[in-house]
């Protein structure tokens, strides 16, 4: 992925400047057929499709965990206002307060996917059929990507195939307008994108990590089946035990091919790692993550915090004033929620006071530290994880707790490498209990491993209670903000669970004249 630098697409696909509500399109009309003409050409567009995705890394987490109920939000305990604090931290969204716009950039994204597809598919004969199948299965599965990221956001959106810009006259704006497609055939299109992936990669299994592969395919195939079993959304009804056992093949087809590393912070630390399925690849002087903002503010931190044993901070994470602001800061609830035994704890999180007594209480969550490059200067190089092999053991929990009430071993193996030399199975072990039971244990798991991997909120809409319900409906399954700690109350309640979408934004809906607004806002 050092060919980043070297974007062979970049002359071609320029960045698409809107005529329309969906951010379709250039004004100008391209000559691909000009372009289209050797495999050097093809892998750069796909190494550009795949910056691409890097450039939009915080949809996972701004869709996938904000709203989880893991987030502080208000004040930090740094006394900085905390970003997304309102609507989205709090679940306060409105008509008029949706938090983000334009279907959060995605559809300018897809639309060079279709454009390359349209390409591969039906043109450069120059590839032989073992590429054409791999690009197309890399192709496919990242289009199913970003439909399952706004189908779980909005249920039905516009369906976008083609590149309608592409065909040598200049469209009107009216011509582009799209109204949003149900639920149902969005999630149709999804499985249809996910077996298209599937096929065309054929026995390929070819694993560049930062690069989409077949096992990354197979791990969203398991994905969008649990949540095609298990959610109601629309006019699409949850179909139970038929999807659940075709997430359950693609699970067992990534069981055994990776492994759990022995310690929890190198999965952060060492790129590539063979616990790692699918990552988003960063690197120094190429591109770097957000993770800064998650750490501390060294002008309000160093020399006026302390450590739990009473002693004062100074820059003790070596940030070396590379970070300028302090914006997120996750839940004390959730830090308590881990044994001290447990090695995510200290290898995710920082804890921080007020003084030397434990007052003010604050975290810094270290999970993107990075690295000091070779100017001396930290650097926030860590690779954003998209898939890891823990995460297809606590899926596999989550389907067989649905389909036999067994999921006890799968949580076993995560614990176990996160307790370490700690570990004692009658001490820490899980043991199968109710249908309920079982699925908050394995959501606490999860929220627990995957802190900052934009896994918390489709984790509690998708999770069930006794009765079936989303667990966005439970008390039980929520972590109480910092300054209400024994206020008990579900992220959202039954009578607003329209909430579990999002609304689309004004101007979104002003220009196109076929959109609708989500239900219930």
């Amino acid at each position: 992925m050092k060919k980043i630098r070297n974007i062979l697409f970049m002359a071609v696909v320029a960045l698409l400047s809107s005529c329309s509500a969906l951010d379709l399109s250039p004004e100008d009309y391209y000559g691909s057929g000009n372009f289209w003409n050797q495999k050097a050409q093809v892998e750069g567009y796909m190494i550009g499709l795949h910056s691409n995705l890097r450039n939009s890394y915080s949809m996972f987490f701004i869709l996938g965990e904000a709203r989880g109920g893991t987030s502080r939000y208000g004040t930090s305990s740094l006394g900085t206002s905390l970003s997304y604090s309102d609507p989205i931290k709090n679940n306060m969204l409105t008509a008029d307060n949706t938090g983000i716009s334009g279907w959060n950039g995605l559809y300018g994204n897809i639309m060079q996917v279709n454009h390359f597809i349209n390409e591969v598919e039906n043109g450069c004969g120059f590839l032989s059929e073992s590429d054409r199948g791999y690009y197309l299965g890399q192709a496919y599965g990242l289009r199913a990507l970003y439909y399952f990221m706004l189908y779980r956001t909005y249920g039905g959106v516009p369906l976008i195939t083609d590149v309608k810009v592409l065909s040598g006259e200049k469209p009107s704006a009216e011509s582009l307008y799209t109204e949003r497609s149900t639920p149902e055939a969005i999630l149709k299109f999804i499985k249809s994108d996910l077996e298209k992936s599937e096929s065309n990669f054929g026995s390929n299994t070819k694993l560049d990590k930062p690069s989409w592969s077949k096992y990354a395919t197979l791990a969203l195939k398991a994905e969008v089946y649990m949540w095609s079993a298990k959610v109601t959304t629309g006019d699409h009804q949850a179909t139970g035990t038929s999807d659940l056992t075709v997430a359950k093949s693609a699970l067992e087809s990534i069981i055994g091919k990776f492994s759990l590393l022995d310690d929890f912070s190198e999965i952060f630390s060492v790129k590539n790692n063979a616990e790692v399925i699918f990552t988003l690849h960063f690197q120094d002087t190429e591109a770097t993550n957000w993770a800064g903002p998650f750490i501390y503010y060294g002008n309000i931190f160093e020399g006026q915090r302390y450590g739990r044993d009473g002693e004062l901070y100074h820059d003790v994470l070596d940030l070396r004033g590379t970070v300028g602001q302090f914006l997120h800061e996750y839940k004390k609830a959730l830090w308590d929620s881990y044994d001290a035994a447990d090695t995510r704890r200290d290898a995710t999180f920082l804890d921080h006071y007020g003084d030397a007594d434990r007052n003010q209480f604050g975290l810094a969550m270290k999970k993107g530290i990075g690295s000091i490059n070779s100017n001396n200067q930290r650097v926030f190089d860590t690779d954003i994880i998209i898939y890891r092999y823990s995460d297809i053991l606590l899926m596999m929990a989550e389907v067989e707790n649905a389909l036999t009430g067994h999921c006890a071993s799968y949580i076993n193996q995560v614990r176990q490498r996160a307790y370490g030399s700690e570990w004692d199975a009658a001490k820490y072990g899980y043991t199968d209990g109710t249908y309920a039971e079982n699925e908050l244990a394995i959501l606490h798991e999860r929220d627990k491993e995957f802190v900052w991997e934009g896994k918390r909120w489709f984790d509690v809409v998708r999770m069930h209670d006794a009765n079936g319900k989303s667990l966005a409906f439970s008390a039980d399954a929520n972590y109480p903000n910092n300054e209400t700690p024994d206020l008990k109350e579900p992220l959202i309640k039954e009578s607003e669970s329209y909430k579990l979408l999002w609304p689309v934004d004004v101007n979104t809906l002003n220009n196109d004249d076929k959109l609708e607004q989500t239900p219930g806002y």
